[in-house]
């Protein structure tokens, strides 16, 4: 019988790819679209509607391209939308969020020293809290708010930081961070789906009818777009940070999440006012610095349990699965005696100052805990521990091999 385990971290893997993959095309085009509708001129030989035209060069080759600011006179026979890359991106992250965090939620997304939850509420709340969030923001953007952009952008700053607090409150730090990208990501794809598409739809619908189109549809498209503009690069920075212990394990990481927030702010108003002017505002990199300054600051307090909290943490089923099979004695032992250098509260390996990934590995519980982990990293695969650090023996690595099959119950492959 092939090994589940195996099969499943491959699903993860090009379910990742394709994610990644699809995420590049999307942020790409819509740069690129911002960055088109900012460096727009004047021609003398504009067709009648157009509002503006930019000449490029690329490829080897010129692109001329005209907008117009509602709509042209006639619908051309081809038209192409941009689309799929958004909805293939939302796509495979939640599909990427079920794999890891809901599957895996035991170890992945619940922290039961933060609050005690089953995890199927756990799940209910990640999804919930995913659709509540764009319901509020479309009300949002609906309402008279709508016609104040700034105003409305520092409404959903504060949402954001609110949710940022709130899922600290109950996931994993990794958890947290990531789902905050999910939440954002998910109003930005849902202003795609739910907005710019069928606005535009009803722009080329009246075209084709022969009625002249509404300029208040492009208006809502473009709003939505300018928004999604400011939140990608703070996304794309919360889908990085389960990588980096620094981002996720401390108790203050809710406020670094919000601080990326304004960084993407002053990123993006640098390039988004040098297209359109051909000079950039320098205050915003010495803005950006100095929130950097203190992300990284905020950074290097310490948080999490220590070493005897965790010991006198209760077990909880899953771990508790893995700590009562035969094996078990024998391969805490390896792991503590291979691992524990660097994946400690306090590591005493190199110049480390956090556990790689966040993750502990002391107590039998912290070693019960990230099995799966420890599996894969260390058994089937030689990827842990780092060859430099220590050489670990074919006969360990067989040792958490019998282990994590002893208590899962799986066949030899």
């Amino acid at each position: 019988m092939y090994d589940l385990a195996i099969l499943w971290d491959w699903i993860a893997f090009s379910v990742r790819w394709l994610h990644v993959v699809t995420a590049m095309a999307w942020i790409g085009a819509s740069f690129y679209f911002i960055a088109l509708d900012l460096m727009l001129r004047p021609g003398p030989d504009l067709p009648q509607g157009a509002q503006g035209e930019e000449w490029e060069v690329h490829g080897g080759g010129f692109y001329h391209t005209v907008k117009y600011m509602v709509a042209p006179a006639h619908l051309p026979e081809h038209l192409t939308w941009h689309k799929w890359q958004s909805y293939t991106t939302w796509l495979t992250g939640a599909a990427l969020l079920m794999i890891i965090y809901w599957v895996g939620g035991e170890l992945f997304l619940l922290d039961p020293t933060k609050a005690d939850l089953t995890l199927w509420q756990g799940i209910v709340i990640s999804g919930g809290s995913l659709t509540v969030g764009w319901l509020a923001y479309d009300a949002l953007c609906k309402s008279k708010l709508g016609e104040s952009p700034t105003v409305l952008m520092l409404i959903l700053f504060s949402i954001l930081v609110v949710m940022s607090w709130g899922y600290n409150q109950i996931f994993t730090g990794r958890a947290a961070l990531l789902h905050l990208g999910a939440f954002t990501a998910t109003i930005m794809t849902a202003n795609v789906f739910f907005q710019i598409m069928p606005n535009q739809r009803i722009v080329v619908n009246d075209l084709k009818a022969g009625r002249t189109p509404d300029a208040k549809y492009g208006k809502i498209a473009k709003l939505r777009s300018t928004h999604n503009n400011y939140l990608t690069l703070p996304v794309v920075f919360l889908m990085l940070s389960t990588h980096y212990p620094l981002a996720f394990a401390t108790q203050y990481s809710w406020i670094i999440a919000s601080l990326v927030f304004l960084t993407g702010v002053t990123i993006r108003h640098y390039f988004n006012t040098m297209h359109k002017t051909g000079k950039g505002p320098h205050w915003t990199w010495a803005v950006t610095v100095l929130l950097m300054v203190v992300i990284a600051w905020l950074s290097t307090v310490r948080t999490g349990d220590t070493w005897e909290e965790a010991e006198a943490r209760p077990l909880t089923p899953y771990e508790q699965k893995y700590i009562q099979v035969a094996g078990f004695a024998e391969a805490y032992d390896t792991v503590v005696g291979n691992c524990s250098m660097c994946h400690a509260r306090e590591p005493v390996w190199g110049n480390l100052q956090w556990a790689p990934k966040g993750v502990y590995l002391e107590t039998p519980g912290d070693v019960a805990r990230h099995a799966g982990q420890i599996y894969l990293q260390a058994g089937l695969s030689h990827a842990m521990p780092p060859p430099s650090a220590i050489q670990m023996d074919d006969e360990s690595r067989n040792i958490i091999v019998a282990w994590v099959r002893e208590a899962r119950g799986a066949q030899q492959p």
